[in-house]
């Protein structure tokens, strides 16, 4: 019985932490690639772990044969109407249409297996005589972190998404097998009651205190594993806006997430509180000068600060809530439902409240805050409120000032939705006011406040740079699409009797875009915005639309994958006419995004010209790199071709 709930347990958490990554991916497009689809997935995730635990809890306070009875129906009810392929979910917003496509499609099978490792755990300790099993729970965490890892390092760059899909479903037709085969062979003991010699009175007496303190217990680890959830999430956030919303920038975080989780369950644990008392002020100290802008900003410096910041303010948390496991084997359930319910408050606060309730990326600032007050309280002694108010304050303060530091001052506004967060600033460069848009950290658009340089074009667009010397060429009149508005800088190369047609995702950008900036309004051309995902937008516009079409859709320095496949640019010209002109904005700073152009560009027999323009920073115009692509005739394999089915972020990482 040992070996079968092993193996099953190690199945479910496998293919748990394989489909995640998998159906995250799958509907990235439909939403335009941006990062709210993965924290809303994760959100997705963290909820239904926590229905799969409460689950779980309350089956086993059915009868052995009801247990077996109810959980083997859902088994055979899962395997009938499993579909993984998301179809169209008409909602209010995004998230609502992601959780609502992630429920139709893996909804039932999702929380099935989540239910596995604490109830079959449950099982095992109701037909063993020994201690409760927490090791299997170890077992569950390292299962899902082989898993994790191998999904960016063998399953997303050798299979085809369609192909693991397809290898997913049939693997849960297995695991479906030896969960059904466990549950008929489970047969849990029914423990006997324990009958005290003392009083009445004072048993109830000793009851009550039982029942506050394990109160305090629940929730001191609801707090902790609220904590971590949200840091976890905040940083693959954090990660994601900086450099692409891929799989292996939530995959690493959440892979040291689980890792701490198997280091605090493992035998008598890797968590020793004396040693994190001096750990935690470094991995807070480090985070707050990254957010503040400190140091080299490369991917690597990024990458190596918040993993080993996140690992060390995981362990604190993971080590305590494993410091507070029940010596009841039947308080188990109910442990495991505590530490789910902390992981989906703190996706939830990540997911769904921050991106509605904040106007900037606070939920890393206070998740760090958060772990701060919870240090104070358990590891440092404050156990006071007098003294322990103070310095929680503090912390807060700290690192909300760090962010408000690195997006700088003098800021018109603050705007943030499922897309992203924008600020607008007005400063005065070498005496001349200029008004910004920056997303993230990423400067997006600049515009002279000056009557006489309203239509002077700034930023990646100035006069020599790629869409610069594309859009001055010729002298018809031109249809012009562009995918990413920005603050419409481009419209400034505008001339009579052209045309030019924005595609814009985020409803955001468009508002500022029309009332805070003036790119569009003076425009000569004739500009047009069509509010939607670049990609999906043009594949519903007639063949041979455009003389010229220019992408250039960023979120922070992020890039939307689906736009450089393939089948991308196969749609982008057919709406070119036979002689258009395609040009793709790739300036980033930790990713070399040419080779992947020039790569779709000749799988199509298209050939291609790099445009560098160097930085002019009196007339507000950054250093920036295109890839202009025209028509040709031949073809060419390239190892950085991506497609709809794949790509590989590791090919073109900066070194």
């Amino acid at each position: 019985m040992g070996i079968l709930y092993s193996i099953t347990i190690a199945c479910s958490s496998l293919l748990l932490f394989l489909i995640q990554p998998i159906m995250a991916k799958t509907l990235l497009p439909e939403f335009g690639g941006s990062a709210g689809v993965w924290v809303t997935c994760m959100l997705f995730f963290q909820v239904m772990l926590l229905a799969g635990y409460f689950y779980s809890f309350l089956i086993t306070r059915l009868s052995p044969k009801s247990q077996r009875i109810l959980h083997v129906l859902l088994l055979a009810i899962s395997l009938a109407t499993i579909a993984l392929h998301p179809g169209k979910a008409v909602t209010a917003g995004p998230i609502g249409a992601i959780l609502l496509l992630l429920l139709q499609t893996i909804g039932l099978p999702y929380f099935l297996l989540s239910t596995t490792s604490p109830l079959l755990q449950s099982w095992f300790a109701g037909t063993s005589t020994t201690k409760f099993p927490w090791w299997l729970f170890a077992l569950s965490n390292a299962a899902s972190l082989i898993a994790l890892l191998s999904y960016p390092i063998l399953i997303e760059p050798n299979l085809h998404q369609s192909t693991q899909l397809g290898i997913w479903r049939a693997a849960y037709a297995i695991f479906a097998l030896l969960a059904a085969t466990a549950a008929i062979l489970a047969a849990p003991l029914t423990r006997p009651a324990i009958v005290s010699n003392s009083a009445i009175v004072s048993q109830n007496a000793i009851l009550q205190s039982r029942e506050r303190k394990r109160a305090v217990a629940d929730i001191r680890i609801i707090a902790l594993a609220a904590v971590a959830s949200t840091l976890w999430m905040a940083v693959a956030n954090h990660l994601s806006q900086e450099v692409a919303p891929v799989p292996f920038l939530w995959i690493l975080p959440l892979s040291l997430y689980l890792l701490t989780f198997i280091l605090c369950f493992e035998g008598e644990g890797w968590y020793r509180p004396n040693i994190f008392r001096w750990l935690l002020p470094l991995a807070w100290c480090a985070a707050a000068l990254r957010l503040a802008g400190y140091g080299p900003a490369n991917l690597i410096t990024e990458l190596l600060t918040f993993a080993a910041a996140l690992f060390i303010w995981c362990m604190f948390c993971h080590g305590e809530i494993a410091r507070a496991k029940p010596a009841d084997p039947d308080e188990a359930t109910r442990f495991y439902l505590m530490i789910a319910l902390g992981g989906a408050l703190g996706s939830l606060f990540v997911g769904l409240a921050a991106p509605n309730l904040l106007t900037t990326y606070l939920e890393l600032p206070i998740g760090i805050a958060a772990s701060v007050f919870l240090a104070l309280y358990l590891l440092y002694g404050m156990t006071s409120p007098k003294r322990l108010l103070r310095p929680a304050l503090l912390s807060i303060a700290a690192f909300v000032i760090a962010t408000r530091f690195e997006a700088g001052f003098g800021s018109v506004t603050h705007l943030r939705n499922f897309y992203g967060a924008i600020q607008i600033s007005d400063e005065v460069f070498e005496g001349q006011p200029i008004r910004t848009l920056y997303n993230g950290k990423t400067l997006h658009g600049v515009e002279f406040l000056a009557p006489t340089k309203l239509r002077q074009p700034t930023a990646y667009y100035g006069p020599e740079s790629g869409a610069g010397r594309l859009l001055r060429s010729g002298n018809q009149p031109r249809r012009v699409g562009l995918v990413g508005l920005g603050v419409g800088t481009l419209a400034a190369y505008g001339r009579p009797g052209d045309t030019f047609r924005f595609y814009e995702i985020n409803p955001n950008v468009i508002d500022v875009a029309e009332h805070d900036f003036k790119f569009l309004e003076t425009s000569a051309a004739k500009p047009d915005i069509i509010t939607g995902d670049g990609r999906l937008s043009l594949e519903r516009e007639p063949a041979q639309s455009f003389d010229i079409l220019i992408l250039d859709a960023f979120a922070d320095d992020s890039i939307p994958v689906h736009l450089l496949t393939r089948e991308a640019f196969q749609t982008y010209f057919r709406v070119l006419k036979p002689n258009g002109t395609l040009a793709v904005h790739v300036t980033n700073r930790y990713l070399e995004l040419a080779p992947v152009v020039v790569a779709a560009a000749h799988a199509l027999g298209k050939p291609t010209t790099e445009v560098q323009s160097p930085a002019d920073p009196e007339q507000q115009i950054l250093a920036a790199d295109w890839v202009i692509v025209g028509d040709g005739g031949f073809h060419q394999h390239s190892s950085h071709l991506w497609t709809d089915d794949y790509s590989n972020l590791f090919q073109v990482l900066k070194h």
